[in-house]
């Protein structure tokens, strides 16, 4: 699925619109941009978060920004699971936020929270790649010795993304 369909973030049941988590965080004085997409979630299948630039000289935290949206967003369900604080959130040629881009560093990111929490130090890195039709596949990538396929088959095929696990022989010295 991809365009303005896709940018719509199912949590469990709820269908949330990212615009109103972006509104709610445009609302503080210290955000100049902010984007929402869904972070994938083995319970809830996705998770709202949130990407955000700061104006320049802004010391505001991550976490202060996630309580102010909790507070100023309408539904519980909607408030991001997380903020992210980015430099810049890419664009499109014709300057519109490019929301594939940060749906897979989303994933990347739930992926490498997943294998971290069983496989820390291992040396496995996740990359994702996007298709021009807004899919995406993540590719993980394991040190030549490391020996747990099936298990990360387990812990990866719990998420709805597409992934194959590949052994890094450039790793290898």
């Amino acid at each position: 699925m991809a365009g303005r369909a896709k940018d719509l973030i199912i949590r469990g049941g709820h269908n949330i619109d990212p615009a109103v988590i972006e509104e709610a965080l445009h609302r503080h004085p210290e955000v100049e941009l902010a984007a929402a997409v869904g972070k994938p979630d083995i319970y809830a299948g996705e998770v709202p978060v949130a990407y955000v630039v700061l104006t320049p000289e802004s010391l505001v935290s991550a976490e202060t920004l996630r309580e102010f949206a909790r507070t100023h967003v309408p539904e519980g369900p909607a408030a991001p699971a997380e903020v992210i604080i980015v430099e810049t959130i890419p664009v499109t040629a014709v300057g519109k936020i490019f929301k594939p881009a940060l749906r897979a560093d989303a994933a990347r990111r739930a992926l490498d929270a997943a294998i971290m929490a069983f496989h820390a130090e291992s040396g496995i890195r996740v990359t994702i790649e996007l298709h021009e039709r807004g899919g995406m596949l993540a590719e993980i990538r394991c040190p030549p010795a490391f020996e747990c396929r099936d298990e990360l088959e387990r812990i990866l095929g719990r998420f709805t993304i597409p992934f194959e696990i590949v052994q890094d022989v450039s790793a290898e010295m």
